[in-house]
């Protein structure tokens, strides 16, 4: 039977509590331990002091396989690592003088003399194995708490990534048995990340294998799936059953996986049938045409884009009637329907986008908050107008980003003959 390994990832160090530098370390050993099929249950971020690193040595040991621990192996007071793992182990800490030795021989061939600080570096728990740094002077230390293998390593991300791939990747592999674990994300739109929970609450069920969860980011919803097996094949099959399944479920909300873009797809339906589009914007200012535009080959669909933000340029450039925005505003669904309708016109694209809204922070009003925002889609069969309150508490460039995306979204269900975004 397979029996998965998982990991526990501790990052150790006052300048990463504090938030003065960002832990890379993490996302890059939780990147290669998956390639190897073992999982991670968590990440921690732990201060410079010797009771909090413990206590969470000790409660990974008795939550995982594995502990990977980064940071705190340094020749001054505040690197602690070394004595709270002997803590954790129960064991007293012992010089290895022939450690010694090679910390001073590195120092030796970069033609200075090793500081006697740096003799703290040889200092290990009993019972545990040095491992070797060939970039710098802090070897790392593996050692066995209960169950699991304890790999603690520098903090310095060029000489961990190296002692990784050299030292701890290759019995990490062993010790999983060939297993893989492989990952891909469903991008949804159009639907929030409750009503995609419910329709595959299912499949998110604890324990399960795969395992399918949720993120969201500026309306998008990742749908993420990661399945382990003995084998890539393997791993890939059980993967791929349930990415069938939750594609059925989702349908049209589904636009994309891993890393494409909205953009990237609604491009590839327009080059696929042979369409044009076309934009005008006022309060995106012009953040969907450089969407559009950002993909590479866009020149095969894309025509032209305007960014018409005043009243003058709306009817100046896209023939918007001026007693039209005088009436109802250029926040309206009348005058949405006029840019779009006006731009289709000039560009003669097959699809033309208008956004016109109030971005914010200033502008809004009881009738017309921040956060609403019109936008039109016209084609040969005419256009459709939505409005859209996006939020008042989302700043301005979380509003346009919203809208910019809604709309691509709108046009993508309308290249698929699916039913368009709803008016919210």
């Amino acid at each position: 039977m397979f029996t998965p390994m998982d990991a526990v990832l501790l990052s150790i160090g006052n300048e990463l509590t504090l938030g003065e530098t960002v832990d890379t370390n993490s996302a890059w050993l939780a990147q290669r331990l998956a390639e190897i099929g073992i999982g991670v249950l968590r990440h921690v971020t732990v201060a410079d002091e010797i009771d909090p690193i413990r206590r969470q040595i000790e409660m990974a040991a008795a939550d995982a396989e594995v502990v990977l621990i980064t940071g705190g192996l340094g020749p001054t007071a505040d690197d602690l690592t070394r004595n709270a793992l002997a803590a954790a182990m129960g064991v007293e800490l012992v010089l290895r003088p022939e450690w010694v030795e090679r910390i001073r021989v590195f120092f030796t061939g970069r033609g200075r003399d090793m500081p006697e600080a740096n003799a703290v570096q040889a200092v290990f728990p009993v019972g545990s194995d040095p491992i070797e740094n060939t970039c710098g002077t802090a070897p790392g230390i593996r050692a066995l708490i209960r169950r699991s293998i304890v790999f603690a390593l520098p903090g310095v991300p060029r000489e961990m990534r190296e002692m990784f791939e050299r030292s701890v990747r290759p019995e990490l592999a062993s010790a999983a048995g060939g297993a893989v674990l492989v990952a891909t994300v469903l991008n949804c739109f159009g639907a929030g990340e409750s009503d995609i929970g419910e329709k595959i609450a299912d499949l998110m069920a604890r324990g399960r294998n795969p395992t399918v969860g949720t993120t969201a980011k500026q309306g998008i919803i990742g749908v993420r799936i990661h399945s382990r097996g003995r084998s890539a094949d393997e791993a890939r099959e059980l993967l791929e059953r349930t990415e069938v399944e939750i594609r059925r479920r989702l349908r049209w909300m589904i636009y994309g996986r891993d890393s494409e873009t909205l953009a990237e797809v609604v491009g590839r339906l327009l080059a696929a049938g042979g369409k044009t589009v076309a934009t005008a914007e006022s309060c995106t200012g012009g953040l969907i045409a450089q969407k559009l535009t950002d993909v590479s080959g866009s020149s095969q669909y894309f025509l032209e884009g305007v960014v018409t933000y005043s009243n003058a340029a709306k009817t100046r450039m896209l023939g918007v009637p001026a007693n039209l925005l005088a009436e109802h505003g250029a926040v309206s669904e009348p005058v949405a329907r006029a840019m779009a309708e006006g731009c289709r016109k000039a560009s003669a694209a097959d699809y033309a986008i208008s956004a016109t809204g109030i971005a914010g922070p200033k502008g809004g009003s009881t009738d017309k908050p921040v956060g609403l925002v019109y936008l039109g889609l016209a084609d040969a069969a005419g256009c459709e107008v939505t409005r859209h309150l996006i939020g008042r508490f989302l700043d301005r460039t979380d509003i346009r980003e919203r809208a910019a995306s809604i709309a691509l979204n709108r046009l993508r269900l309308r290249l698929l003959g699916e039913p368009g975004e709803p008016s919210r």
